[in-house]
C-alpha cells in the first residue's frame, strides 16, 4: 500500500485512523478485545482495514511486527485479567 516505515503511527495512517500519539492511546484503550476474539475478528474494522491487516499477517510482511504490537495492545486488559498481572 505504501513505502512507509512500519511504525504504529504509520499503521494507523494505513488504516485511515488518527495517528497522533493521544489518538492511538485512546483507540487502544477504547477498543480492548476479549482473549477469545482475534484481531481480525474485531467488530470495529472495516472490510478494507481487516483485509490490510490480514494481508500483512499472511505475507509476514514488514508490517507484521507492528500489527502484532497492535494485537498485543488490544488484548492487554484480557491478558491482565487472565494472569492477574
Amino acid at each position: 500500500m505504501s513505502d512507509a516505515v512500519p511504525r504504529m503511527t504509520n499503521l494507523f495512517l494505513q488504516l485511515g485512523l488518527d495517528a497522533s500519539e493521544s489518538a492511538i492511546a485512546s483507540f487502544i484503550k477504547a477498543h480492548q478485545l476479549p482473549a477469545d476474539v482475534s484481531l481480525l475478528e474485531a467488530p470495529y474494522w472495516s472490510e478494507a482495514q481487516r483485509q490490510f491487516l490480514a494481508e500483512q499477517i499472511k505475507a509476514d510482511a514488514s508490517w507484521t511486527i507492528v500489527v502484532d504490537q497492535l494485537n498485543e495492545s488490544l488484548h492487554e486488559d484480557a491478558v491482565r485479567a487472565q494472569t492477574g498481572i
